[in-house]
């Protein structure tokens, strides 16, 4: 299997999503006063400021409540670079991978209303999902799902996803994908398998995951501008457009459909219908004295299931309990998540459960590490009244680091090709069809043009080939990276056709290669 630059991209994300940074010092039973946040937030506010001053990201929002009381709301910067709307605490952002607790909250409602349970069987649910193994399928619970450990390979069925695959298709393809470690036994972080987990919970009511998180949540803490389809979110005339560095400058040019992974990465929401999910969660699922959410349910999203290794920031350890990372740091208990789309968006919610302080902090663009910078500068701020570090730096070179060196990795590989090049064979030696059970048919056709690869639902994506050597050739199939080559390889054989072709930018799985169907 090779590993493109891309899959490592997103593997190494895959950590820093639930990420907090936290130090491994003993848990704080300090009591934190309103006069601690007020501080606190006349600080953050400068900072943020400056942030925005600084280029650090296009726009911010940010949202704090303490003591069940919404104590801040405001936005920072301009929904688009170059423009001169300016985004407010009702600002529409894409919170990517926050979706994850919220979606928690959601199936804590349905457990609480006895609807299922945290350990009901997705067989029982959803009786045709399958995994790879008959024993896994067999015992796998919406619990499993939610905490990461069904053994799932944490990219499976974004690469679907990116190919223009829908939600249900990616879902029955999940079982021919081969597990990353045993049942139960490790953790992978996976959009696609929280997803079904939510969507097995959903499926006794008889209704749609986003009409049951509306039902469930948005509605009754009246969060009138969140939602989980990307076409309400489209249809908001406040709302804050994705941006990538271009040459040094932010700029909004790829937008991102999350409806296949809504549960895990679909949420569209504001601040200020955030930090109602905040209040909901820090009162143990009440809401302006009303009980909408059983105690004991909700509870079991913060129980640390899974260790997750060690925060790259601080070097503590770290753990994941269902769709919310739970830490115990330098600041005591938090309860945390990080969402990132790699095409422009960043989001952070970080929640102190015995100090009943929560701050929520939404971003439109990819890569920084502003979110974890200004969340981890209001915590020192709030509990010791200055700030450690510049934890912005820290977690810029974090996202720095990862995506950069990649990146030009990727492209230092095919910058030069063999010196002399081996011509490719004929067009019509690589034309054909080729199929897999996992990634369906790619037809490569052939023209004075050059060779053409079509894969997805109906050659959905469609990608020029340039040749590089012999039977080796170079697709640029990442939207937020346009220039970013990745490998596309043919076998051939003695009958001077190609009979198979491995696709890199889909092989992150091992599951990229595939068989040329007979003319």
């Amino acid at each position: 299997m090779q590993l493109s630059a891309r899959s490592f991209v997103r593997r190494c994300l895959i950590w820093l999503l639930p990420a907090i940074a936290l130090a491994p010092l003993p848990a704080s039973a300090q009591t934190v006063t309103a006069e601690q946040v007020t501080a606190a937030l006349v600080k953050l506010e400068q900072l943020a400021e400056a942030t925005i001053a600084d280029g650090g990201v296009p726009a911010l929002a940010i949202g704090v409540v303490h003591d069940d009381k919404v104590v801040f709301l405001k936005g920072f910067g301009v929904r688009e670079a170059g423009k001169a709307e300016k985004v407010d605490a009702d600002t529409v952002f894409q919170i990517a991978s926050m979706s994850k607790p919220i979606s928690a909250t959601v199936v804590a409602a349905l457990v609480s209303d006895g609807i299922m349970s945290w350990d009901s069987k997705i067989s029982d649910l959803d009786p045709a999902f399958r995994l790879a193994g008959p024993y896994p399928t067999s015992e796998l619970t919406v619990r499993d799902l939610f905490s990461h450990r069904s053994g799932l390979p944490g990219t499976a069925g974004d690469d679907l996803e990116e190919i223009g695959y829908d939600r249900a298709e990616i879902l029955r393809r999940l079982r021919f994908v081969s597990p990353s470690s045993s049942f139960r036994a490790g953790y992978s972080y996976s959009n696609f398998g929280l997803t079904e987990g939510a969507v097995a919970a959903a499926k006794p009511m008889g209704k749609a995951w986003e009409t049951i998180a509306e039902d469930k949540l948005y509605r009754p803490l009246g969060m009138a501008s969140t939602s989980s389809r990307h076409a309400d979110f489209l249809g908001r005339v406040n709302r804050a457009a994705l941006h990538i560095k271009d040459n040094g400058a932010w700029t909004a040019k790829v937008e991102r459909w999350p409806d296949a992974q809504a549960p895990a990465g679909g949420v569209s929401s504001t601040v200020r219908d955030l930090v109602q999910w905040l209040r909901l969660e820090l009162a143990n699922g009440s809401h302006d004295g009303k009980r909408l959410i059983a105690a004991a349910a909700l509870d079991q999203t913060h129980v640390p299931l899974m260790a997750r290794g060690l925060n790259p920031v601080s070097g503590g350890q770290s753990f994941y309990g269902l769709g919310w990372n739970v830490e115990f740091g330098r600041h005591g208990l938090s309860w945390g998540h990080a969402g990132a789309f790699s095409v422009g968006a960043r989001s952070l919610v970080t929640l102190f459960p015995k100090q009943q302080v929560g701050i929520v902090i939404l971003a439109n663009g990819f890569p920084t590490g502003v979110p974890e910078g200004l969340s981890d500068s209001f915590a020192d701020l709030v509990f010791t009244g200055k700030v450690a570090k510049d934890w912005v730096k820290d977690w810029d070179a974090i996202y720095a680091g990862l995506f950069g060196p990649a990146v030009a990795a990727a492209k230092a590989t095919y910058a030069t090709p063999p010196s002399p090049a081996t011509p490719a064979l004929s067009g019509e030696a690589y034309a054909g069809r080729y199929t897999n059970d996992f990634v369906g048919d790619a037809v490569v056709t052939a023209s004075a043009d050059g060779l053409v690869l079509k894969v997805g639902p109906d050659g959905a994506k469609s990608y020029p080939l340039r040749h590089f050597d012999r039977d080796l050739f170079l697709s640029l199939p990442y939207a937020e990276l346009p220039d970013m080559p990745a490998a596309v390889s043919f076998e051939t054989g003695p009958g001077g056709k190609a009979s198979a072709v491995t696709i890199e930018s889909l092989d992150g799985n091992g599951l990229g290669t595939l068989r040329r169907v007979a003319d």
